[in-house]
């Protein structure tokens, strides 16, 4: 798995035909986590909840919210694929889909290490003004590693779909973009049904 990150086409042709197992569904549960904790800091969650709570609701929302978002992303990019003269093997998009969210994963161990150090001022989004030095470069770092973390799977997955679509990478970087605009309208569509039918649910 170390290799996707350097790697990534000769890690995707070896996937490609190989079934869709247990760690492409860790990966995805792992990628929803990171999802949620980072929403749960984009909606200030630590000012009104414990490090424990927001966790809680990380693993028990956000993996199953991550797992569902493989097969409908993957369904999205099936459909871009078919439009466009080529089809995608479902396994194919999974793998692509799980294993570029390698880095995304690894910064659950960043979040987990700025939450036993910064307490609930990991998921608020600015300082308070009186957060120690330590702490406050502490959260900094942390959301820089995130944003990294995140680009750099952005990366892996853009030479994935190149990879299993045998185009360019620009054009694939095109698809991606695409694919992710649909993706976050629905989802977008989704968040707000949710957060009327269930708004305890959601962070704030």
């Amino acid at each position: 798995m170390h290799d996707v990150w350097l790697r990534p086409r000769r890690v995707f042709r070896e996937l490609s035909s190989r079934p869709i197992g247990t760690v492409d569904y860790l990966l995805g549960a792992a990628q929803g986590i990171a999802g949620w904790l980072a929403l749960s800091r984009a909606q200030n969650a630590g000012a009104g909840g414990s490090v424990a709570e927001i966790f809680g609701k990380a693993l028990l929302l956000g993996s199953p919210a991550g797992v569902a978002s493989l097969f409908f992303m993957g369904a999205i990019y099936a459909r871009l694929g078919a439009h466009n003269g080529r089809k995608f093997a479902r396994n194919q998009l999974i793998h692509v889909l799980a294993y570029s969210g390698v880095p995304m994963a690894a910064s659950l161990l960043v979040w987990l290490l700025t939450a036993l150090l910064a307490g609930e001022a990991t998921f608020e989004p600015v300082s308070r003004a009186d957060t120690e030095s330590f702490v406050a470069l502490l959260l900094d770092l942390q959301f820089a590693a995130s944003v990294l973390l995140t680009i750099w799977s952005v990366v892996i997955q853009v030479m994935g779909l190149s990879e299993i679509q045998g185009i360019v990478t620009r054009k694939a970087l095109g698809l991606w973009v695409l694919g992710q605009m649909i993706g976050y309208l629905a989802m977008l569509f989704v968040i707000i049904v949710l957060a009327t039918l269930f708004p305890n649910a959601i962070p704030r």
